[in-house]
């Protein structure tokens, strides 16, 4: 069944299931793994009896057999009433109060555009007049001390809603939102009548990390500096919206303990409660974040503790949970958007890459779609000027474990019997941890979604490889690229090479 997701009017998604569930149980157990959701929700769908108004879901039955609009509705803890109110430069209208999405535990990912939010009445209301009297003659707003240190204080926290450490970007695109929204913000004689802004905001950035790390925030104080300053921080590098997230109200360190014992317990069972299980991993991920990026322990060792997390359903939750991005679905349709064009591009240099033309060769007996993925997946590292070896390697069934994952920290190991290919692996720190997958390209997917789930960084032999995969393929992160990846994307969107 396909299924088109609404979880909030800039979340969007399209998720295939593979079989249909037996029960709204774990139909809804699907979808927290899938969605990578946490707590209580409700499910809704477009009744065609009313037309498609949505009602909620109480039955599979409900549901159309092919394709079905759902919308998923998280369930909240009431907030107490406002009381201040605040002045909209337009219509001086109280906005609506906000929801639990709104508070700065609750990361996004980065919005495009940058949405301004409202300050408080007072500000509101100068800026209000401010952008009236720049409309009329031109004249801009200057502001005092604690006027400007309120605007940045506020941006600081919008800002914080998406990224703990913005990139240079970033504050770039909040600056020029600003005096786009509020003209009479700009600087006199400034040409782009921003930098100003830009540079106190990321001094004010600093200052409120500051004022949470003192707090207790988890993403924060973690980058405590007790190894002097050339520390290195740990902070997210690929694009993860939830990096380091705080416990949840309402548990305890020592209680999510329990429940990764739990974890550790039922997978030992020959027959798990997987349900038990997705709830319990996306309950303590917090706890098992704090462990993985404080810690770096090694992939044995988190391995034995949470078990769980290195099947494939899991792998897939994981990601979800760090990224709000559906890992294969994701993974999968970039290659086929860019599949064309990157067969035409493969050829235009086959001439001098000898690689590149062996690899096409293997299309003139098999012309499928998983078997162009997997030529395009194999001639990337080839393209890139990279070592392929490193991303993927070949093994005899003939040789041991040790033998084949000898020499591999991160890649995926083929086994194969004289010519008939046998098994996929993902192979991490010179150990085979996770088998028995059936083509290259999901392997590659288990892969990235394993050095996401483990916060291990990209090797450097495969750096670009990797980097296409991430924000050109799966396009997460994608508005900071290399020179090298920027170039590729270019050309991918160009009709003619």
């Amino acid at each position: 069944m396909l299924l088109r997701i609404i979880i909030n009017k800039d979340d969007i998604r399209k998720i295939q299931t593979d079989s249909e569930p037996e029960t709204l149980d774990s139909f809804y157990s699907f979808l927290k793994c899938k969605l990578g959701l946490g707590g209580d929700f409700v499910v809704q769908f477009q009744d065609p009896d009313f037309g498609n108004e949505f009602c909620n879901l109480s039955s599979l039955s409900e549901l159309p057999k092919e394709k079905a609009t759902l919308k998923v509705i998280l369930k909240q803890i009431p907030e107490s009433p406002q009381t201040d109110s605040t002045l909209d430069t337009a219509s001086l209208s109280s906005p609506s109060s906000s929801s639990m999405e709104d508070t700065p535990s609750c990361r996004r990912p980065w919005p495009d555009p940058f949405v301004i939010p409202k300050f408080s009445y007072d500000v509101e209301l100068k800026l209000k007049r401010g952008n009236e009297a720049y409309q009329e003659n031109g004249t801009l707003l200057i502001t005092n001390k604690d006027t400007k240190s309120e605007i940045l204080e506020k941006l600081a926290e919008e800002i914080y809603k998406y990224s703990a450490y913005p990139s240079r970007e970033q504050y770039d695109i909040v600056a020029q939102s600003l005096v786009k929204k509020h003209p009479c913000l700009r600087e006199p004689g400034s040409v782009k009548g921003w930098y100003c802004w830009k540079f106190s905001l990321k001094f004010k950035m600093g200052n409120y990390r500051n004022k949470l790390r003192v707090s207790g925030c988890s993403e924060l104080t973690v980058n405590r500096r007790n190894s002097g300053p050339k520390q290195k921080l740990k902070k997210a590098k690929k694009s993860e919206v939830n990096f380091l997230p705080d416990v949840p109200e309402g548990k305890t360190q020592n209680v999510l303990e329990e429940e990764r014992a739990a974890i550790v317990a039922e997978m030992k069972k020959k027959k798990v409660d997987w349900k038990k299980v997705t709830d319990m991993m996306a309950s303590t991920f917090p706890l098992r974040r704090k462990e993985i990026v404080e810690e770096q322990p090694l992939v044995a060792e988190v391995k034995a503790k949470w078990p769980a997390l290195f099947t494939d359903t899991q792998i897939e939750a994981e990601f979800a949970r760090l990224t709000s991005t559906d890992l294969w679905d994701t993974f999968v349709s970039g290659l086929d958007q860019y599949m064309e064009r990157f067969l035409q591009m493969f050829k235009a240099k086959s001439h001098c890459i000898q690689a590149l033309s062996s690899l096409l060769s293997l299309l003139d007996d098999d012309n499928s779609v998983q078997k162009k993925r997997a030529v395009i997946l194999r001639g990337l590292p080839h393209f890139l000027r990279e070592d392929p070896s490193k991303l993927l390697k070949i093994a005899e069934t003939t040789e041991s474990e040790e033998q084949m994952a000898k020499g591999v920290s991160i890649g995926v190991l083929l086994i194969q019997e004289e010519e008939d290919v046998i098994d996929f692996s993902v192979v991490l720190e010179e150990q085979i941890i996770l088998n028995g997958i059936t083509d290259f390209p999901h392997a590659v997917a288990m892969l990235v979604g394993l050095l996401f789930a483990l916060n291990i960084d990209y090797p450097k032999e495969l750096r670009y490889t990797f980097e296409v995969i991430q924000k050109v393929l799966m396009n997460i992160g994608g508005e900071q690229c290399s020179a090298r990846v920027h170039g590729l994307r270019n050309r991918l969107l160009c009709k003619t090479l």
